[in-house]
Formats: structure tokens, C-alpha cells, sequence
């Protein structure tokens, strides 16, 4: 299996997130259901494989490392509770979406089944 910064999941939904950003924020293009939804679906495999990538450099399993389910359950409950609960309550900025919820559910199983694997296959693999 590759790293993740070289899992074309990753590189798509990154460059996916930093186009939108461009366009929206330097050129003032919204498209419409891509702003709604679409950095809300490459959140997770984004945020997520950034955070494998790094716990593979300090992690003594380095490249076996992968992140268990219920690590990934808890990642997308307090993505969700600060984007979708706690943001909204305190700056007219954000907006709750049960929809952005669904978004950041589907993305982390996009990561789990696609991502959250050892670079290198082997039988000894773990989680962390």
C-alpha cells in the first residue's frame, strides 16, 4: 500500500478543498452544491489522513500504524458536535447541517475502507 500523502484520495479531496477555497474565497465563484456540501465530504479524508501521516513519524509502528474504528468514530462525532453544535451557537458564520453530518460520515468511510492501511502489507499489521 502507498503513504498517505501519495493515496490519490487524499491528493483529490486536498486539491478538491484548496480549488474551492481559491475560487471562492480569490475569485469570488461559489458553485452552488460544491459550496454546500463538497469540503464537507473531503474533510474527513483530509483531516484524517493528515493525522495518520503524522502519528506514522512519532508512531514506533510508523507505516503498520492505522487508526482504529472507533478512533475514526470519535474524530467525526467531535468534528461534527464543533462544526455543527458548537460553531453555529457562537458565530453567525457557521450554519448546522444534519447534512454536513452525513458528509462527514460518508467521507470517513471513504477513509476507513480506502485509506486507514498499512503502507506496507504485512500480516503483523495493527492498530494503534
Amino acid at each position: 500500500m502507498i503513504t498517505v500523502a501519495k493515496n490519490p484520495i487524499f491528493i483529490f479531496a486536498s486539491v478538491a478543498f484548496w480549488i474551492n477555497q481559491y475560487l471562492e474565497k480569490s475569485l469570488g465563484i461559489f458553485v452552488p452544491i460544491y459550496h454546500a456540501y463538497g469540503d464537507d465530504l473531503m474533510a474527513m479524508p483530509v483531516v484524517f489522513g493528515i493525522c495518520l501521516q503524522v502519528m506514522r513519524w512519532i508512531h514506533p509502528m510508523k507505516n503498520e500504524l492505522t487508526f482504529t474504528s472507533k478512533q475514526l468514530i470519535i474524530g467525526l462525532v467531535y468534528f461534527s458536535v464543533v462544526f455543527e453544535v458548537f460553531l453555529p451557537l457562537l458565530s453567525t458564520t457557521y450554519t448546522a447541517d444534519l447534512l454536513d453530518v452525513l458528509c462527514y460520515s460518508i467521507g470517513t468511510l471513504i477513509f476507513y475502507k480506502f485509506m486507514n492501511k498499512p503502507a506496507l502489507q504485512s500480516k503483523k499489521s495493527q492498530a494503534l
